[in-house]
């Protein structure tokens, strides 16, 4: 993360973010449902361009500069575009939200009750529940 600082340049939002910390990432290959990194420098230099082309598209192009990483600095562009059936909800907690309960459950370690004692046999009876086969019921002969 860094320090952002908005401007108008014409018809165009420039956001120019300075001041990040060298523990962050680059993120790449984000389109590919998988996130790959490239470390960045305290040096990282990003300006964002936001500019409206018509009523359902923003173009957006970034241009990344950190001199202890990459050589020159590089652009990435790409639009924006209005999907009318999206729907973008607030992030926040509300009553009824399941995320955090899901995500602990499948990370904790499951809680088992004390494991009962094992049923012991008694002579040998051939009405024993606990052996899958006559052949191993206690007092049989294979």
């Amino acid at each position: 993360m860094g320090d952002s600082r908005g401007r108008w340049e014409g018809n165009t939002l420039v956001v120019d973010t300075t001041n990040f910390t060298d523990k962050g990432w680059i993120a790449s290959h984000g389109a590919a449902g998988r996130m790959k990194g490239i470390p960045q420098s305290e040096a990282l230099h990003v300006v964002e361009r936001f500019m409206l082309v018509d009523a359902d598209t923003i173009s957006y192009e970034a241009t990344i500069e950190d001199p202890n990483v990459y050589t020159r600095p590089w652009k990435v562009a790409f639009p924006l575009n209005r999907d009318q059936k999206y729907q973008m909800f607030e992030y926040a907690c509300h009553e009824g939200n399941k995320a955090v309960e899901n995500i602990l459950r499948g990370v904790a370690p499951k809680r088992r009750e004390p494991k009962k004692p094992r049923r012991r046999h008694q002579g040998e009876s051939d009405q024993c529940q606990t052996c899958p086969s006559p052949k191993m019921r206690p007092g049989t002969t294979a």
